[in-house]
């Protein structure tokens, strides 16, 4: 009899490990994920700032599976575990296993600040990228025609707290927004436009785990398109009007966008001990969780500390997801001799506008500008999930290029929650 594999979680680390036994004969293979599609979330951003379309960066599971008849998906949510019985109790059913690999991904973390949770606006997800959207033009409309200048200054302002990559990617894209767009699309904001543009963060600098040639080029690159960049500066609490810090300082806004972390979940069932740094599932070298003999995890929600060249746990990046996936995959296949993992880090890169970006390739291979932001766009393409993600995005992109400009601005909300 085949075996069953349930998988919890289609992300990077999730859709990869199915992908690679779909064509296996020796296993029953079970996805499950609360949204019916894959999505690329290193480029949610640009679809929160309107320079992509969702369908460019998502695709629904069921087309991607389609044809495939060891596969199935269901769409649902993990309520508890219990892995006496091998089995997971989801939303609206339950499923039996012989394996259970987690692939959850992470949540945002708001650091137990509850106002901060209630009025910021998170960049995790497809469904965080569409409100920020929908919120940011509603706020320049807004602006465009209220006389309040107090009012109309806090919605003009930008607060993106968190200074790695995807703080420094919005914190761009405002800025070329602001020169390219609003002013000339906004005429009625062309003596206020943006009223300031504030990259905050609690380190000393920015694209803390890149190099240092990284960080001066972001912060020098930021600096001159006209990012207010502020450091040591730590988020104590937002009410949906004023920011305040650790150090007494505030900023007044209706726009504090939320990039300062994230963190893994808690399952029911899955004892405490089996929990580290972060809510991240310890595992072992080859992804099998603590104190289990038949569940695992992979990607972001794993904290693994075996791997001799990462003995503090792999950066929560998307090619470790996808080497864990790929890796288990064969592991499933060959028990008898499954391999360790280890992580080959390919380098960083981070855009931050217009032809400038950074890349890290290795400790000593470093670039920037142009050519660095070409090689971010070849390899962002590359990675998305399939060839009409790939045509769609790079089409996007060049018209917006050469443009300055993108279409896809339309606020679109439902009026009703569909149940």
């Amino acid at each position: 009899m085949k075996k069953s594999v349930v998988i919890i979680g289609g992300g990077f680390a999730g859709i990869n490990l199915a992908k690679a036994l779909v064509d296996s004969n020796e296993f029953s293979i079970t996805l499950v994920d609360k949204n019916n599609y894959h999505f690329f979330p290193p480029l949610i951003y640009q679809v929160a700032t309107g320079f992509l379309e969702p369908s460019s960066i998502s695709y629904p599971f069921r087309r991607l599976l389609k044809g495939k008849e060891n596969i199935r998906f269901w769409l649902g949510e993990l309520v508890r575990v219990n892995p006496e019985a091998n089995e997971v109790v989801l939303s609206n059913g339950t499923l039996s296993y012989d394996y259970l690999v987690f692939a959850t991904g992470t949540d945002t973390n708001y650091f137990g600040m509850e106002n901060v949770q209630k009025h910021a606006i998170p960049m995790k997800t497809l469904v965080d990228a569409l409100n920020m959207r929908n919120l940011l033009l509603q706020h320049l409309e807004k602006a465009s025609t209220i006389e309040d200048k107090e009012e109309k200054k806090k919605l003009l302002t930008m607060v993106i707290a968190g200074g790695g990559p995807t703080g420094v990617e919005i914190s761009g894209m405002f800025a070329e927004m602001k020169n390219n767009i609003i002013r000339k699309e906004y005429p009625e904001l062309t003596n206020s436009a943006l009223s300031g543009i504030y990259l905050v963060d609690g380190a000393p600098s920015l694209l803390t785990p890149m190099s240092k040639k990284s960080q001066e080029y972001a912060y020098q690159s930021l600096t001159e398109l006209g990012v207010n960049v502020q450091f040591n500066k730590q988020v104590t609490d937002y009410d949906g009007d004023e920011v305040k810090f650790s150090d007494g300082t505030s900023i007044f806004t209706k726009n504090l966008i939320w990039a300062a972390g994230v963190t893994a979940m808690v399952f029911e069932g899955i004892p405490a001990t089996c929990y580290g740094r972060g809510k991240r599932l310890l595992v072992d070298a080859f992804n099998k969780v603590k104190d289990t003999t038949n569940i695992y995890a992979i990607g972001d929600t794993c904290y693994m500390d075996t791997d001799p060249n990462f003995p503090a746990g792999h950066p929560q990046v998307a090619q470790v997801a996808i080497q864990q996936g790929l890796l288990l995959a064969k592991n499933l296949q060959n028990q008898v001799s499954p391999n360790v993992f280890l992580y080959n880090d390919k380098g960083s890169m981070a855009i931050i506008g217009k032809a400038k970006a950074v890349a890290d390739l290795s400790p000593k291979v470093h670039f920037n500008g142009l050519l660095a932001w070409l090689t971010w766009l070849l390899i962002h393409i590359m990675s998305l999930i399939n060839y009409r993600n790939k045509l769609r995005t790079l089409y996007n992109w060049m018209s917006a290029y050469f443009s300055n400009n993108s279409s896809l601005r339309m606020i679109v909300r439902p009026q009703k929650k569909i149940v």
